[in-house]
């Protein structure tokens, strides 16, 4: 795999284990550095050490869902750079709208397409390079 030019912190979060270390040694090979939060709690915390560049999120989260935890990230000082994708098996049009009003980014339906995530991100980094 070619290393990205630029090197991201990337942050999953997903509540199911097998889908969150999937998706996050994906990325892992992709050449950036990954976390993995399994709730929003965690999420939240890592987020606030972390610093990541972009947040793949699932909605369906206990207790604190990802809705939640998106507007959580977006009034967190030292975030607001911080791009947030949407990583769900949620479909409905309903969904879609809360997450434009949470402060996520994009919102992406599982299984997800990791050629186009692939693209997104890259995409994402590139708008966000100085």
């Amino acid at each position: 795999m070619p290393v990205p030019a630029t090197k991201r912190r990337i942050l999953v979060v997903d509540d199911n284990l097998d889908a969150a270390l999937s998706l996050s040694r994906v990325i892992a090979l992709l050449g950036h550095d990954v976390n993995v939060a399994r709730d929003g709690g965690s999420a939240l915390f890592i987020a606030r050490s972390m610093r990541p560049d972009f947040v793949l999120l699932d909605i369906g989260l206990p207790g604190t869902d990802g809705f939640q935890v998106a507007e959580a990230l977006r009034r967190e000082a030292g975030l607001a750079a911080l791009k947030i994708i949407a990583v769900t098996g949620r479909g409905e049009e309903a969904d879609r709208e809360r997450s434009q009003h949470a402060g996520i980014d994009h919102y992406l339906l599982k299984p997800v397409d990791l050629v186009f995530l692939e693209s997104l991100l890259g995409k994402a980094a590139a708008n966000s390079t100085t």
